[in-house]
């Protein structure tokens, strides 16, 4: 847990931008098969989409086409740098209840995301290294 985020940390990022609607963001959900979705606009990061957000928003799929991302992500968001440790990210997610948390550079720009389940992959790894997931 003393190793830092930027070892399981995903790089390979899918991101939208606040301008995208609701229909790309669910379309992605469904697609990729993630539930977290970086809102980005010129390499820094906005914001968050979730599926309980869309899953909580009072309004029909019908009209997802007409509602951007940037009226239903969440702006606030706790952060990590790359060289944050594994076991900051551990105490994030169980003090919050978050499941995922962007990963960002001084300047503010997007380098990665780390969920619960990156988490819980390396904690399995090193306590299990010969097994197959």
């Amino acid at each position: 847990m003393n190793e830092p985020v930027s070892k399981i940390m995903t790089r390979d990022l899918i991101t939208v931008s606040p301008e995208d609607t609701l229909d790309k963001a669910r379309a992605l959900f469904a697609e990729k098969r993630f539930h977290h979705l970086l809102v980005v606009e010129k390499d820094l990061l906005k914001g968050l989409i979730t599926t309980s957000d869309l899953l909580w928003l009072d309004e029909p799929s019908s009209n997802y086409k007409n509602i951007k991302i940037s009226d239903v992500m969440t702006r606030k968001l706790a952060t990590l740098e790359p060289t944050d440790k594994i076991g900051s990210a551990a105490q994030i997610f169980l003090r919050n209840w978050f499941h995922a948390l962007p990963v960002v550079n001084s300047d503010g720009k997007i380098e990665g995301i780390v969920t619960t389940f990156d988490v819980l992959h390396y904690s399995f790894k090193k306590e299990y290294p010969g097994e197959e997931i």
